[in-house]
């Protein structure tokens, strides 16, 4: 007859006064217990591997040099020709393009002599 949203809502309800003083305090340390548990696997889930990610592409950026191969987010292939502070130029095919570093998404060295 109850709704069973309801009946679940009643169940989390503390205990009344004349309910066993153990019975209150062992639902506190179990709910407070289950928002630790929710806060650990939200880090393990969403936060640390994004942070490993950031950690990974601050990396990549540090080590592009002269000659490497790149892809862009945008889905540009080149070849680094120099580097700056914040950008890039490529060579990619005739064209020299300059796009910032923040926009690399994979780069790799290359074996050829682009001299």
């Amino acid at each position: 007859m109850f709704d069973p949203l309801i009946a679940s809502l009643l169940a989390l309800t503390p205990p009344t006064a004349n309910a066993d003083p153990n019975a209150a305090k062992q639902q506190m340390i179990y709910q407070i217990g289950m928002i630790v548990v929710m806060g650990v696997v939200f880090w393990v889930l969403l936060i640390r591997p994004q942070q490993k990610r950031a950690k990974e592409q601050a990396e990549l950026l540090k080590n592009v040099k002269v000659g490497d191969r790149v892809t862009t987010s945008s889905g540009i292939i080149g070849i680094v020709k120099s580097v700056r502070d914040t950008t890039l130029t490529l060579q990619s095919g005739d064209a020299k393009i300059e796009v910032l570093k923040s926009a690399i998404s994979e780069a790799s060295k290359t074996t050829e002599n682009n001299g």
